[in-house]
């Protein structure tokens, strides 16, 4: 993805942050250490904020980096934060860590996408996940979203399908309202118009005597049984990289003992 700066200039793409954040003039001005009336004037384009207070205000916005970029370029700075690529040099501790991570946390599922859920890396427990299915979902640039909510993808064994399903658009949404981006909203467009297979005896049903889950299940079916999981993401804290900003590790963990049980057995 590139940074694409609005021609509207610092100010009104700062108002435009601060009413997301639904905070007043007067609430940005106290957190930052600043005044209301110079961010009145920064706002409206009266004054021209320093590359100091921008980050300042971004800071206590909780502006992603890559439109932290996008702010300092419109007021005609040059950005802050470099955009590497995964392949460069300056990466390679990262990447030699992520995939300790992800074959550490093996016989578990863990991967880790982009901003817009590409698949950047997986371990071995993701692969056994998604064996049978079709080229055309797992053909690079793979999409964890459409994989998981695709007709002929995870869907159908997915036994809490509208519960997770939902689940799932709801993370979407809040994603696309904290910061904006294209192609997240583009993935989210396109698995929203995925049809939801009708309702079955398998589908949607509680267990006889279900589990007490600490969190919403993700409930599958792997080789004749259902695996139940739970969620957990991470990201990197205060990150000074663009494309390191926007990745995110998704682990899951084992939510009841025959899945771990099951697991255990197949990395034996």
């Amino acid at each position: 993805m590139t940074t694409v700066v609005s021609d509207t200039g610092v100010g009104p793409l700062l108002r435009g942050w601060r009413e997301r954040r639904r905070l007043s003039q007067l609430e940005l001005a106290l957190r930052a250490d600043s005044s209301a009336r110079h961010i009145s004037f920064v706002e409206t384009g009266r004054s021209r904020p320093s590359q100091e207070m921008i980050l300042r205000l971004a800071e206590h916005l909780d502006v992603p980096v890559r439109d932290r970029n996008a702010l300092l370029l419109a007021a005609g700075y040059a950005p802050r934060y470099a955009e590497s690529t995964l392949d460069a040099p300056e990466l390679e501790t990262l990447r030699d860590g992520i995939a300790r991570l992800l074959q550490g946390y093996e016989p578990y599922p863990a991967l880790v996408v982009d901003g817009s859920y590409t698949v950047i890396a997986a371990n071995r427990a993701i692969a056994m996940m998604l064996d049978g299915l079709p080229e055309h979902l797992l053909t690079p640039p793979m999409n964890v979203m459409r994989i998981t909510l695709h007709p002929e993808g995870l869907a159908p064994r997915i036994r809490n399908l509208r519960e997770w399903r939902g689940h799932l658009l709801a993370q979407m949404e809040r994603q696309i309202a904290f910061a904006r981006s294209d192609a997240l909203r583009a993935v989210y467009e396109e698995v929203t118009a995925y049809p939801l297979p009708e309702p079955s005896g398998a589908d949607d049903v509680e267990d006889p005597d279900p589990y007490p889950y600490f969190a919403l299940p993700l409930r599958i079916e792997h080789d004749g049984r259902v695996l139940s999981f739970v969620s957990s993401i991470s990201t990197f804290n205060t990150p000074m990289d663009v494309t390191v900003a926007e990745l995110a590790i998704e682990t899951l963990l084992p939510a009841d003992p025959a899945t771990v049980e099951y697991l255990r057995s197949l990395d034996a």
